[in-house]
């Protein structure tokens, strides 16, 4: 009988888990697609071991999930380096589960400053202050001690920190100001877009090769403004719709078509109740959820 039962019981322990796995490797990789891979591999590892024997399935399988990530990300930087224009992480609408929302507070604006960490700081930081695991299983997960790890997690906290806004802004109040921010630029208003925006803007946007994109940043509020400008007298108001309002990886932001095909997907950073990022998404690739989530597939 114990036979018969045991793998419903190996896969119920995962399942419990794997909101959580997914959850870590997506903060480790900055795609959903990717980290549903890593969970799915760790699964098969889970099912490969005798799981009745393992006294900690949580830190065992955080341990897997993290080795895996870390093993994926050597390829993942190495395809970054051929990527075109700029890489946003994929963008993460709400959250893997209804309960996980108030989980973590990591952002988009906060995602992008992990990208210029190592891999290891990366780890640390995200296994310790984000999902709450000790210096000595960290440590176990690295094959460092502790004190290393807190070497690496004070290091990334560093980074972290300097890009955490100091206020950050109510969800009524960032909603607001994405409308108003679309309005703006959607009709042209040059001057309530530069009311909004901050002297040091900077505006990302990632097609990914497969559609058009500014292939670096744009930084400054003058050319923002310019940039703006020259979309509407291109395209016209009509050329934009708003679909829908949504959080994005934490920030507030919106789903817009542009002339009726190419979704895309914006979030704003804010502090001081101005803009101070921009993050457009419109790589098809990276928009598969968002699209089945807005009935666009």
């Amino acid at each position: 009988m114990s036979l018969v039962s045991r793998p419903d019981v190996a896969t119920d322990a995962f399942e419990t888990h794997r909101p959580r796995l997914v959850r870590l490797a997506y903060r480790m990789l900055g795609s959903v697609a990717e980290a549903e891979d890593v969970a799915q591999d760790a699964w098969l590892r889970w099912r490969g071991v005798e799981t009745s024997e393992i006294r900690e399935p949580a830190a065992w399988l955080t341990r897997t999930v993290t080795r895996l990530c870390l093993d994926h990300i050597k390829s993942a930087r190495a395809r970054r380096e051929t990527y075109v224009g700029s890489w946003l992480p994929e963008p993460l609408i709400g959250s893997f589960e209804p309960e996980d929302d108030a989980a973590d507070d990591l952002t988009l604006t906060l995602m992008m400053a992990l990208e210029r960490l190592s891999p290891l700081e990366r780890a640390a930081f995200l296994l310790h202050d984000v999902f709450g695991v000790g210096f000595a299983e960290v440590g176990t997960t690295l094959d460092r001690d502790a004190a290393a790890v807190r070497q690496l997690a004070a290091r990334a906290r560093k980074h972290v920190q300097e890009a955490r806004p100091r206020f950050p802004v109510a969800p009524e109040e960032g909603d607001r100001i994405a409308r108003a921010f679309f309005d703006a630029t959607r009709s042209g208003d040059l001057a309530a877009l530069g009311a909004m925006l901050a002297e040091g803007v900077t505006l990302h946007s990632d097609g990914g090769g497969k559609v058009f994109a500014f292939p670096r940043p744009i930084i400054g509020l003058e050319h923002i403004l310019r940039l703006y400008a020259g979309l509407n007298r291109k395209f016209g108001a009509e050329a934009f719709e708003h679909i829908r309002p949504m959080r994005i990886d934490g920030l507030p932001g919106y789903a817009s078509l542009e002339r009726g095909q190419l979704l895309q997907t914006t979030a704003l950073s804010i502090e001081d109740g101005r803009i101070v990022g921009i993050f457009v998404t419109r790589n098809p690739d990276k928009l598969a959820r968002v699209a089945a989530e807005l009935g666009l597939n």
